[in-house]
């Protein structure tokens, strides 16, 4: 069972830094799943004229391997293995990037609390400004971080380290929202001290099992108030 979010964990007054993920966290996770799990290997399929089932087993068992690498997330990197032009194909999807419920509104709040708000995104550039784009959030962001940039995933633990050399922050006083266990696990390793997960990534699919971690269904619950 996860813990509650409860006052005395948040309060905001003990935060100066709000790190955030992007995909499953501010957007709606379900453009990637409908893409990764059905659209790419739709196209797969055609261009390597096998059945769809074979074309998704291929893709699924060659996503598995690549789990929590920084290649995973990366759109060149699929290019050149499925020799087909990825970025472009993400395009397609455009109309199903949505942003998640409130998260404008708790970006907005966030700054009114004179927060340092910063995207700490593993997703490649392709994909980051084409989300950017179609929902306009960049402007909402004192910075952004590429995980492409450092070199590492937020899955590795020294990824923070480098993160801490560009974008300084006391770990004691920083709130990371991430819908991804094992990111949250190596930011916990760090030593961040607020932590919170996603309860329903992915708005066309169940909710997520949040383990150990607090989370929120809606960024309403988190709002800082006036």
């Amino acid at each position: 069972m996860s813990l509650p979010v409860s006052s005395p964990f948040l309060n905001w007054n003990s935060i100066d830094t709000v790190f955030l993920d992007m995909d499953g966290t501010l957007l709606d996770l379900n453009y990637d799943n409908q893409f990764w799990q059905k659209y790419l290997p739709e196209c797969y399929a055609k261009q390597h004229n096998l059945s769809l089932e074979a074309a998704t087993e291929s893709l699924m068992s060659r996503y598995k391997d690549m789990s929590g690498t920084l290649e995973w997330y990366c759109v060149d990197y699929w290019t050149t293995q499925l020799d087909m032009d990825v970025g472009a194909l993400k395009k397609d999807l455009a109309h199903l990037i949505a942003i998640h419920p409130y998260v404008p509104e708790f970006l907005q709040a966030l700054h009114q609390h004179h927060k340092r708000v910063v995207l700490v995104t593993n997703a490649h550039h392709k994909s980051l400004s084409l989300k950017m784009q179609h929902t306009q959030l960049g402007e909402h962001f004192d910075r952004i971080v590429c995980a492409h940039d450092l070199g590492l995933p937020k899955e590795a633990g020294a990824f923070w380290h480098k993160l801490q050399t560009i974008e300084p922050f006391n770990v004691a006083r920083t709130l990371f929202i991430d819908d991804s266990l094992p990111v949250l696990r190596s930011a916990a390793n760090y030593g961040i001290t607020y932590l919170l997960s996603i309860y329903q990534p992915d708005s066309q699919s169940s909710p997520n099992e949040v383990g150990e971690f607090r989370a929120i269904r809606c960024f309403r619950e988190i709002m800082p108030k006036h």
